[in-house]
């Protein structure tokens, strides 16, 4: 074609660590403010659109068709907290949430809290989350974010006279949480230069936001913290991680001005969270080399771990994840093999029991249980080829009510046309490596099949065999959607996370390999068909898998693309940095620099032929920084030897998240599909 694609300038610049001497031509592109840095953004995105000109009708009917599948004017399933009712609903034709709420019955009128699409008039990007309510109910405290930096301003609402207050918090995280007493605050700032969440401040209502008072400033720039409150309402919680340690302070939530007091202090590797019950707290921990985690019982009073109590034994087969507290029932999130299991116990000892789940592609676990003095359980449940279920199960009476199932509209939908399946490759050394499926049952098995395989692999992250409308639209054209549960998420457990981190990160790559080799072997596709997908560390995946085994994919989609690990590592002022040593290692130690260098994807670039590749970012991503996927096409452009497609699209708009509208996120996705689409010769 006569489409020639943008050649970005060399500016070497030489980078020396341990001896070490990297040059990199594009280094320069790390300058948003740089003119020549947004030149360069603008040109790769006329160039994508040009070279996707043909495809620009199609991608409206796709649009379309997905959006046609969601409910427009859906809400969510109402919870109760306090004595009110709260829903979230959406208006056809709207982008953003309603967010109301009814005085202790349904029936009652509906009282508008916030309506996001007037709130959003006049921004490209619009985000508000954080809504908290105050005990007298009669204010909000909530939070907005129009960068998309996710440094969000906190605000206050009167509820009965609508008046917002007019002092602004600026660069919190976002949550806040009321003291008893109705009129102080608690809230999170971040650092302004690399967007740590570091200080807890206290707020009260009616004063300048500039006379707020420091309550904690979390010094060690490995950890994080946050600021939350108890089911039970009794304390404020101050919560301090890494990823590899906590560590928590609690203050009497009817004596906001009192002081914070440790609960037990950090021990490095050990991990705990906290749960409040009547005159005790419950704690979810590893301590004691409990791998997959144990529940333990420690007295208000004396909270330090030396007193912690054992209560749920460490089990080596048994992944612990959560532990929901009602009055007179506990409710344990546990994960056997990879599958969501939910254990209901009285704490009298009386009675105890599982939630019977069946297939092998289903995601479970607790929706919002705010209420609780309640018998009723609230959870989720769907399988990868049927849509979720919000249900309300009475763990007295063993019945449970479907509040909600996900409506699918078109009247095409049918469940029993679909096909899941769990398979199991086996990696590189050996392990075992699980991959769930789904595809429509006439989806030929012989290899002509294509399949689009996602993974994301790090942080000890789950992805669950969901459900997805908008992934119809690929399963109805002949795809088979699978999900890699390879190492570096938690989906075996916690070993199957600590295999996949640190100086055994190439797991993660390798299994991904081995789990495409196999859909290969087994006939589920071929080469020419398979196509595969991560984002953010996910794209750092699909980075590191072209370098490796470029030959195994027609296609690849990288989003956000963590793809310049050295550097980015390297680089204590960019967010993240610092509280990721304990996930990647830190290349200031030389065996961490040669490792992460050894697989790192901008890194190990080389002259030899690539597959096509979608590459998307947004020039205010605060996760990943945009110039580290600009920065790895342009080097791609120069050393790969193929005639192959290689589009970067960067949103100007937004960061980490792309589009903050709930129907122009699904633009993005419809890019994604199209890309792959129109490679299959099915973009029509």
């Amino acid at each position: 074609m006569s489409i020639q694609p943008p050649v970005a300038q060399k500016k070497p610049t030489k980078l020396e660590k341990h001896g070490d001497v990297r040059t990199d031509d594009y280094y320069w592109m790390n300058n948003r403010e740089d003119q020549d840095v947004i030149d360069y953004l603008n040109a790769e995105n006329e160039y994508y659109q040009q070279m996707t000109a043909h495809t620009k009708e199609f991608q409206e009917t796709l649009f379309q068709e997905i959006k046609s599948r969601i409910k427009e004017d859906d809400s969510s399933v109402p919870y109760k907290l306090n004595g009110y009712w709260y829903i979230t609903r959406y208006e056809e034709g709207k982008e953003y949430p309603i967010f109301s709420r009814k005085k202790e019955s349904l029936e009652a009128e509906e009282e508008l809290m916030f309506d996001g699409n007037q709130m959003a008039e006049g921004y490209e990007y619009f985000n508000l989350k954080g809504v908290t309510i105050s005990p007298d109910n009669t204010l909000a405290a909530f939070a907005t974010d129009t960068v998309s930096r996710r440094q969000y301003n906190i605000q206050v609402k009167n509820l009965q006279t609508g008046e917002i207050f007019p002092d602004k918090i600026e660069n919190t995280t976002g949550s806040s949480v009321w003291a008893n007493d109705g009129k102080t605050l608690f809230y999170t700032k971040k650092d302004p230069v690399t967007l740590r969440s570091d200080k807890i401040f206290k707020h009260v209502l009616g004063t300048s936001s500039a006379d707020d008072v420091l309550v904690f400033h979390e010094e060690d720039d490995t950890y994080n913290t946050f600021v939350y409150k108890t089911k039970s309402r009794k304390f404020i919680v101050i919560g301090s991680v890494s990823t590899l340690t906590s560590e928590y302070q609690i203050l009497d939530a009817d004596d906001p001005n009192g002081d914070f007091k440790i609960f037990s202090p950090r021990d490095l590797g050990v991990e705990y969270s906290i749960s409040h019950y009547e005159g005790n707290f419950y704690v979810l921990t590893n301590k004691d080399k409990a791998t997959n985690f144990k529940l333990m019982k420690v007295s208000e009073g004396q909270t330090s771990s030396e007193h912690w109590e054992e209560f749920i034994p460490h089990r080596e087969d048994v992944l612990l994840e959560d532990a929901e507290i009602f009055r007179d029932y506990y409710v344990l999130s546990e994960r056997v093999n990879g599958l969501n299991q939910l254990k209901i116990s009285r704490w009298d000892g009386t009675d105890s029991y599982y939630l019977p789940f069946d297939s092998e592609t289903y995601v479970a676990g607790p929706s919002v249980n705010l209420d609780f003095d309640t018998n009723e359980l609230r959870y989720y449940y769907n399988e990868m080829g049927a849509p979720y279920a919000v249900i309300d199960f009475n763990m007295q009476t063993k019945t449970k009510k479907v509040l909600k199932e996900q409506e699918v509209l078109g009247g095409k939908f049918d469940k029993a046309n679909y096909t899941t399946e769990r398979l199991w490759a086996t990696a590189s050394d050996g392990k075992k490596v699980p991959i769930s499926l789904v595809y429509r049952k006439d989806t030929p098995l012989d290899g002509t099949s294509p399949l689009l395989q996602y993974a994301y692999g790090s942080y000890g992250s789950t992805i669950d065999p969901y459900f997805s409308s908008v992934r119809l639209s690929l399963l109805d054209r002949g795809f088979i959607y699978a999900i890699a549960h390879v190492r570096g998420g938690e989906y075996l457990g916690r070993p199957w996370y600590d295999d996949g981190k640190m100086l055994q990160k190439k797991n993660t790559f390798t299994d991904f390999i081995a789990c495409s080799e196999f859909l290969i072997e087994k006939k589920y596709t071929s080469p020419e068909h398979l196509y595969a997908s991560g984002g953010s560390a996910g794209g750092l995946l699909m980075g590191a898998i072209v370098n490796l085994a470029p030959e195994l994919y027609n296609g690849v989609i990288a989003s956000v693309p963590f793809v310049d690990v050295v550097t980015t590592m390297l680089d204590d002022t960019i967010p993240l940095t610092t509280g990721e040593y304990d996930e990647w290692g830190n290349p200031n130690d030389k065996e961490y620099y040669d490792y992460i260098k050894s697989y790192s994807p901008y890194d190990n670039v080389e002259a030899k032929d690539y597959p096509n590749l979608y590459v998307t970012t947004g020039l205010h991503d605060s996760q990943v920084q945009y110039w580290e996927p600009a920065k790895w096409v342009a080097k791609l452009r120069d050393y790969k030897t193929d005639d192959n497609l290689l589009f970067l699209d960067t949103n100007m708009d937004a960061g980490h998240g792309g589009a903050s509208g709930r129907f122009e996120a699904l633009r993005e996705t419809v890019k994604d599909y199209v890309f792959i689409l129109d490679l299959e010769g099915k973009a029509f």
